[in-house]
């Protein structure tokens, strides 16, 4: 492993291009795939190559010398919902990670990735998210993008980055919400305290969440929501934000509940896109998962 504290000679710089002055001996692509899979750390988090550095950032390399970074294909139950030469849209089960890091390598989508698709998949980002375009947090449901070849993955991945792609999801939220719609436009970036929490912050990353309101109930909110950025805990960030906590996301300040399931109440449940190479488009959508019919059916809501 190597440590760097960041100082002025790389401050204000790429990722990228701080590592090529600190790994003098490694090329721009040994350098881009040790980013992409996920064995460079900055203050603890997996980072982008375009990330910019901090004076006192704590940047990690684990060196690949050590590391294999081969992950292993396993058997780990995800149904297909859209299928085609170039992609896929799978629902992931609440529970399990999006692809693996350094510190947990196996029972992550990718593997079951792996297992079900073979090499047929995108490896844009890296070994450790083989066609992986977005993510989902571990404990949330729901539909992803998957890319087939680096083609697809490019042809898609512009098409989130142009807002092109619409996600949608449903969750059920702490407390009422009086309006009816509302856009959500708060900065996000991370704690200081808690590597493993993010936050509203000036100097955050520009992030939209549109919301919805589908049903009310004494004390909760079912809620639809539209992502126009895709930042680590969007939703659950700005929802806590404006004091309407995802149910049971003890995380972001939900406190305890009287109906138990495995975190928050939280699922992406539609997609819309245009198939790769192609103007035809795609709407995919999928039933309430099994923790949102739970609680909608405690507080006595439609099913």
């Amino acid at each position: 492993m190597i440590k760097v504290i960041a100082d002025l000679s790389i401050e204000n710089k790429r990722l990228d291009v701080a590592l090529a002055s600190i790994l003098c001996d490694f090329s721009r692509s040994k350098i881009q795939n040790l980013i992409k899979s996920s064995l460079v750390r900055v203050n603890g988090e997996t980072a982008k190559s375009s990330q910019k550095i901090k004076l006192d950032d704590l940047i990690e390399i684990e060196e690949q010398s050590n590391v294999s970074v081969s992950i292993q294909p396993e058997d780990i139950p995800f149904e297909v919902v859209y299928e085609d030469d170039n992609m896929a849209v799978v629902n992931k089960p609440s529970g399990i990670l999006t692809h693996p890091t350094t510190m947990e390598r196996s029972g992550t989508l990718v593997n079951g990735l792996l297992y079900r698709f073979g090499q047929n998949l995108s490896d844009i980002n890296g070994e450790f998210r083989r066609g992986i375009l977005h993510r989902l947090d571990r404990n949330t449901s729901g539909l992803l993008m998957i890319a087939k070849n680096n083609r697809a993955h490019e042809f898609l991945a512009e098409q989130i980055k142009q807002k092109t792609a619409i996600r949608k999801y449903l969750a059920l939220v702490k407390g009422v919400i009086k309006d009816d719609f509302m856009i959500i436009d708060k900065p996000i970036g991370r704690t200081f305290t808690d590597t493993c929490k993010m936050c509203i912050s000036e100097d955050g990353k520009p992030s939209i969440t549109e919301l919805t309101v589908l049903e009310r109930f004494s004390d909760a909110t079912f809620v639809e929501l539209k992502l126009f950025t895709g930042r680590t805990h969007q939703i659950r960030v700005h929802l806590s934000s404006i004091n309407h906590p995802v149910y049971n996301d003890t995380l972001y300040g939900f406190g305890k509940m009287k109906i138990k399931t495995q975190e928050q109440v939280l699922q992406a449940y539609k997609l819309e896109f245009d198939k790769p190479f192609s103007n035809e488009r795609c709407i995919v959508e999928i039933p309430k998962d099994d923790k949102i019919c739970k609680v909608l059916k405690f507080l006595g809501g439609k099913i």
